[in-house]
Formats: C-alpha cells, structure tokens, sequence
C-alpha cells in the first residue's frame, strides 16, 4: 500500500486507550497504537499526535465545578496519555517527544511551532498535550489548530466507534451510517465528529478530516492509503 499523505495529525481519544476496561491506561491498547504508528512511519509519513483524557477526566460532566478549573484538570488528563503514548511508541523503535501547551519541564517540551515542524521533519513523532493551553477550547479543536500549524494533509480520527453516525448507534439501531460528508454537514446536522469550533477551523483551512475505528488492526495504514473506511469529511 501505498500512502496518499507526506504528513498527517493523529487524533486519539482518551478512551480509547482505556480499551475495555474503559478507564486509565490499557497497556495492550497504547501497544497496538504505537505499532500502527510505527507502520506509517516506516512508510515515510510524518505523524503529529493530538491526544484526549476522556479515559481520566470529563470536565463538562461535572454539575458544580467552575468549567476553567474543569477544563484544565482535562488538560493534565491529556499530558498523562502523551507521556505514556512516548513510552509506548519509544518501546517499538519510534523516536518521540512530547509537547505541551502547559510548560512541565520536567516530563516535556512546551510547544513551540518551529521546534515541532523540525521534530517532523527529522522522522519524530510530535505527541501534543495539555491542548491549547486555554480553558474552553477542546482536544477536538487542538487537533485541528495543530493539524493547521503543523501543515497536516489531513486529520486521522481514530475513535472508539467505527464511522460517522447520524444518532448514536449504540442506543438507536436506525442511526444512518456516513460514508462522505463535508464541514459543513458536519455544522448544520450538528454532527457528534468533533465540536462545531474545531469543525469550522478545518473548513476554514482546507483540512480534510477521516474518521474510524482505532480497534480494527491496521485500520491507521489504511486511512493514510486513503482506502474507504469510516467516513471522509472534506
């Protein structure tokens, strides 16, 4: 196969990486992912990682906390999964660094553009946490400003659900499953791919966005062949 993208942003979901057990890090689960990165990689792609920290912390959940504290606490949810994501890809022969838009000096790099894009071009794996670094901005909307910033051909949605859905598939069986959608369909059927500001960001910069399921082995090096799976929302 043969890959249709120079460079791409990869955005993992929190949960995700829990696997079944549906909280915290599943070890197998970041395994599996590394040695799907490791595969494009090995093909010549550049790969940028946005990741979530839904598997520790859902900030909008909560009924009484101020939603600026919520939201950076989700924030250094994000951090924990980029850090165990450099181990995991570092554990397979991928070099790693991490950087993130809260400064911990100790366990990563703050974000800096030029550093990251160098990061790239030298065959790095750039994994991106703590967001935007702002309260009200979801991981959704730091993968598509990252993807923007990073010059990202597309953006690969790996999730814990297979496609684009119409409703939810698990509660309501006629749910219409998506093939091809644009940004603005995504915006007008208020769509559940991402959030409307990280939707609207892509369509602004051309970025096209390919969602799928993460736990189907090899699916990463399919979407990067550009192959028909999930849905492709250009």
């Amino acid at each position: 196969m043969e890959p249709k993208y120079k460079r791409v942003l990869l955005k993992l979901s929190g949960e995700a990486l829990a696997g079944d057990q549906h909280f915290g890090i599943n070890e197998e689960m970041t395994h599996k992912v590394a040695l799907q990165v490791k595969e494009i990689v090995d093909a010549g792609v550049q790969v940028a990682v946005v990741v979530g920290g839904g598997n520790f912390w859902r900030g909008r959940s909560s009924k009484t906390m101020d939603r600026a504290t919520a939201d950076y606490i989700g924030m250094m949810a994000t951090v924990m999964n980029a850090v165990a994501l450099q181990d995991a890809f570092e554990a397979v022969g991928i070099e790693a660094r991490v950087q993130t838009a809260l400064e911990i000096r100790e366990v990563a790099e703050p974000y800096a553009r030029r550093k990251a894009l160098s990061h790239l071009d030298e065959g790095k794996v750039v994994i991106f946490g703590a967001g935007t670094g702002s309260p009200f901005f979801s991981t959704d909307t730091t993968a598509a400003l990252r993807a923007a910033e990073m010059n990202a051909e597309v953006i690969l949605f790996a999730k814990n659900i297979d496609a684009v859905y119409s409703d939810d598939p698990a509660t309501n069986p006629d749910a219409i499953r998506y093939t091809e959608l644009t940004h603005t369909d995504v915006l007008e059927k208020n769509l559940k791919v991402m959030d409307s500001t990280a939707a609207a960001l892509c369509r602004d910069n051309n970025i096209a966005i390919h969602v799928f399921g993460l736990a189907e082995e090899g699916n990463v090096m399919k979407a990067v062949c550009g192959e028909a799976i999930g849905t492709i929302v250009r």
